[in-house]
């Protein structure tokens, strides 16, 4: 529906992509009055992102739309990176069955229909208003919330009142700009040719069964296996190369001539880029946070851009809903938002250096160089390349709203194990705060707004072992678990979890 003239809510946001459609349904679900507007009209049709992971996929559970994303994804096939002379030297692959978030680890996906799913879900939010078409062309906030000013397809300004506001317009944000939240440089400037085919049979027929890497120091590239008859390939540029040149159809058919001819598919999209590794500086300005592209940048391999971007709304969701809702008030309110940008910056600075460990192996130009990083590669796996999981790239949360107890488990996603009756933990219990404890603990009363999940009562009892793995790799008998999933903290007996329930009161002003 169309912006009214003036509205008030409890949370503004600012772009309708995926960050900002999961930001609305999570909010919306959560009982806040949210206006969302994005400048365009609808989904933008050319796919982007292309891979998701298994912690996106709770995130759509959580919102009630998993079913309706899993027709428009397959599993990610194993990436096989390949050395300068054409050996094998890395696989990257995903952990073993029984899956620990209830889904398989890595995914492929059609965006334009996954994103028009999202966005049937926030219509049928009563509490949330949707502006498209609508441009945001100023804000102004005070002590109290932020108004944002506002012009329609037709011209006709509008104006939002909003207690809060998210932006998530992209990595040329304008609320960053108004606000005046600066980018941090993390050093990764690289030109590439992004590349999608609808390949035909013929086309199927000559490439490989599995997504791969080409580490080659004349022109690395990746080509991956999308759903259906869909491949991608990101092209290294050359120095010097003209980017313009090479996203024209011709140039890039005379790229893709390695591997298919024109009469092996056709193009869907093709579009040059510079890869960045950018993050921003603050996350928060006032009563306005930066998420998804709008908050960060940084190298495609391994296809964590919109993750993150779900990763962020998913982080600062629950915690404005505490805020707004006056469960979390005072200091320990603004505490908690702050914690937001602690949490997010730490954890993307973190995986973008990962990530730029990643492009170094991939990216290495000068061929002696590549060489001696094969032969480095291939000593350490005494020659035998091992399955590396993608996930264990991902990093942990460090600091925010943890425990002050280290434990192997705190600050890591915790498993949702499937329960009696061939139930997910989160269907079943819900995602508030939840204390987990392992078939050796009873139940124990906890606080209100936290619930008791005691896997050895019949009804509770896991099928597959998940959680029991998971507590045996920590060594810990008990997790306290955040709306976000991620583990506050662990505890080994009674004791500790009575300890842990008063660390998280006094952590929330209670």
């Amino acid at each position: 529906m169309g912006a009214a003239a003036t509205t008030s809510v409890d949370v503004a946001i600012v772009g309708f992509g995926p960050a900002g459609a999961v930001a609305a349904a999570l909010l919306g679900q959560a009982g806040l009055t949210v206006h969302v507007c994005d400048r365009l009209d609808g989904v933008y049709e050319i796919p982007r992102a292309i891979a998701l992971d298994h912690e996106i996929m709770r995130i759509f559970q959580q919102i009630g739309i998993v079913d309706a994303v899993l027709p428009f994804t397959e599993p990610f096939t194993n990436s096989e990176w390949f050395g300068a002379d054409g050996q094998l030297i890395r696989r990257m692959t995903m952990v073993d069955p029984p899956y620990p978030q209830g889904y398989t680890p890595s995914l492929v996906f059609t965006q334009p229909p996954v994103e028009r799913v999202l966005r049937e879900r926030v219509r049928r939010l009563p509490n949330v208003q949707v502006a498209l078409g609508t441009e945001m062309t100023d804000l102004a906030q005070d002590a109290d919330g932020v108004t944002l000013s506002l012009r329609g397809a037709d011209g006709e300004p509008s104006s939002v009142r909003a207690r809060w506001l998210i932006a998530c317009d992209g990595g040329a944000s304008r609320v960053r700009g108004i606000v005046g939240i600066e980018l941090d440089d993390l050093d990764f400037d690289e030109p590439w040719l992004v590349v999608d085919v609808r390949v035909n049979a013929r086309g199927l027929a000559k490439l490989p069964r599995t997504s791969v890497q080409f580490c080659e120091p004349d022109r690395p590239c990746t080509m991956v296996i999308g759903p259906g008859n869909h491949r991608r390939w990101e092209i290294s540029l050359k120095p010097g190369e003209d980017a313009i040149a090479a996203a024209t159809p011709e140039g890039t058919w005379a790229l893709l001539s390695r591997w298919l001819t024109p009469q092996d598919g056709e193009l869907w999209r093709q579009a040059s880029y510079r890869f960045h590794a950018l993050v921003a500086r603050e996350w928060r300005a006032g009563r306005v946070f930066v998420a998804g592209d709008a908050a960060h940048m940084q190298p495609p391999f391994l296809g964590q851009g919109m993750c993150q971007g779900l990763r962020d709304v998913a982080n600062l969701a629950w915690k404005l809903a505490a805020v707004v809702r006056g469960e979390v008030r005072g200091a320990a309110a603004q505490a908690l938002l702050d914690s937001y940008g602690r949490e997010r910056r730490a954890h993307v600075r973190e995986l973008t250096s990962r990530l730029k460990g990643l492009g170094a192996i991939i990216c290495e130009r000068d061929a002696a160089k590549a060489r001696a990083r094969d032969a480095r590669l291939l000593a350490e796996c005494g020659g035998v390349v091992k399955d590396t999981p993608r996930q264990d790239v991902l990093p942990r949360l460090e600091f925010g709203v943890l425990s002050d107890t280290a434990s192997s488990g705190r600050g890591g996603l915790f498993p949702q194990p499937r329960l009696a009756g061939d139930v997910g933990m989160d269907a079943r219990c819900g995602t508030g705060w939840r204390l987990v404890l392992d078939v050796s603990l009873p139940a124990c009363p906890v606080d209100v707004d936290v619930t008791c999940i005691a896997l050895a009562e019949p009804a509770l009892a896991e099928t597959e072992g998940v959680v029991a793995a998971w507590m045996a790799r920590h060594a810990c008998r008990a997790a306290l678990v955040r709306p976000d999933h991620y583990v506050y903290g662990t505890a080994v007996d009674a004791a500790g979890v009575t300890a842990l329930l008063a660390e998280r009161r006094a952590a929330l002003g209670r």
